[in-house]
């Protein structure tokens, strides 16, 4: 997986440097410099959506003392950057947050629960996005046609709609199993005592639909909320779109990005998604392709810091744990 992972980045990243060469790389780095302390204001701006994910997850664990909210807001920051910055098929972040979730007292298995039904409600609450996002697009007008917006909106989204078709056939439960097996073999299902315990944990959590709802409306609220970014970009780089729009480009950006879940970072994906969402909002391409390179910016900003010190903290817990 790790070598696939790797082999498709470099792929994807060949992919956006031709696109940014071939409209023009001078102009496109010339309007992301524009943006100046804009990059920051991305960057910060992104603790937003993380604190809704973080109340998201944090609904779902039973029991009367989950940890902090704190900590579930430093374990969706590690989980973020984990499936941003690495080659983990978008879903070794969620191990990750697992793991640490356990660190802090909670057993394997419902931490594990919460995982796999926080995987569910997000592919639901993006599927929503992404319909809002479809919406948004087919209702803006503009020089396009209703059919041409119709199928902008879906060439980008159809990804996510045939994803959510498959796991309704299969099962979520089945479906994220299969994505852990992909990734860890059968390291995760010993990790947690195999797939019948791991299902049992899970009805625990979805015999209190209330929490479940809360978790997918949280979430929902992230995604939506997550458009804040790309409105505070597009007024740095001096092209200031609508919240509706900004919304629009967001989930749909979204969407494809997470159709790409193999390729690390989405590299070559978010850029082909940021022009042809571009053209749609009448952007310059060098506009477009600046755009796609803030939110790498942003990435590196905020999930930089994120790997760091969580890889500072499991060392030192080695070493705490190996000394006598």
């Amino acid at each position: 997986m790790i070598r696939a992972g790797l082999l498709l980045g470099l792929l994807g990243l060949a992919a956006a440097s031709a696109l940014v060469i071939y409209h023009g790389a001078g102009p496109v780095i010339a309007t992301f410099a524009s943006a100046g302390w804009g990059l920051l204001w991305v960057a910060l701006y992104h603790a937003v959506p993380m604190v809704a994910n973080a109340r998201a997850w944090q609904v779902l664990l039973p029991g009367q003392a989950p940890p902090s909210f704190g900590f579930f807001a430093w374990m969706i920051w590690v989980r973020e950057a984990v499936n941003a910055m690495l080659p983990v098929a978008r879903i070794g972040g969620e191990v990750a947050g697992a793991w640490l979730l356990t660190t802090r007292g909670v057993r394997k298995r419902p931490a594990a629960a919460t995982l796999v039904v926080d995987m569910t409600m997000s592919l639901v609450s993006q599927l929503a996005f992404t319909l809002i996002g479809v919406g948004l697009l087919v209702t803006r007008g503009g020089g396009q046609s209703l059919a041409e917006s119709v199928g902008v909106g879906l060439l980008i989204a159809l990804p996510v709609l045939a994803a959510f078709g498959l796991v309704q056939r299969i099962g979520f439960f089945g479906f994220f199993a299969g994505l852990f097996h992909l990734a860890f073999g059968d390291r995760f299902m010993r990790m947690v005592g195999g797939a019948k315990a791991l299902d049992r944990a899970v009805h625990v959590i979805y015999r209190r639909p209330g929490r479940v709802f809360a978790c997918g409306a949280w979430q929902l609220l992230g995604w939506i909320l997550s458009a804040g970014e790309t409105w505070i970009a597009l007024v740095a780089l001096g092209h200031a779109v609508s919240v509706g729009d900004a919304i629009m480009v967001t989930a749909l950006i979204e969407a494809a990005s997470s159709s790409a879940f193999l390729v690390p970072g989405a590299l070559g994906v978010q850029e082909g998604g940021f022009l042809v969402l571009g053209q749609v909002l009448g952007l310059p391409s060098e506009v477009s392709l600046a755009l796609a390179l803030v939110r790498r910016a942003r990435d590196v900003l905020v999930y930089g810091p994120a790997l760091a010190v969580w890889q500072l903290g499991e060392g030192r817990r080695l070493v705490l744990r190996g000394s006598p």
